[in-house]
């Protein structure tokens, strides 16, 4: 298994097969033991998956399992902390849609 981040979006794939995989949207459950994966859990800030929740993975190394999860939080909140911070407005508008 190999775990990677940064491109926003869940992905679970089988073997490095990106054909026998892909995103992974909240609830789907990988059962490790079949194999290799590569798995990315996905984004706490700024997903692009079309889904504003913040996505992340709950991983049981005894039970060889992943669990692809998503958890609403305060998008209004961060959106005001990044205006505060003088960020781009596209980083804050883009949070209400997860793109």
């Amino acid at each position: 298994m190999t775990l990677v981040g940064h491109s926003h979006i869940p992905l679970a794939i089988p073997d490095g097969d990106q054909a026998a995989g892909g995103h992974a949207p909240g609830g789907t459950e990988i059962d490790l033991a079949g194999g290799r994966w590569l798995l990315n859990p996905g984004s706490v800030g700024q997903p692009r998956d079309g889904d504003r929740d913040a996505a992340w993975l709950l991983l049981d190394l005894g039970a060889r399992t992943a669990d692809f999860r998503r958890t609403a939080y305060d998008v209004a909140g961060a959106q005001e902390a990044i205006h505060a911070t003088g960020l781009p407005d596209a980083l804050a508008e883009r949070l209400a849609h997860g793109v």
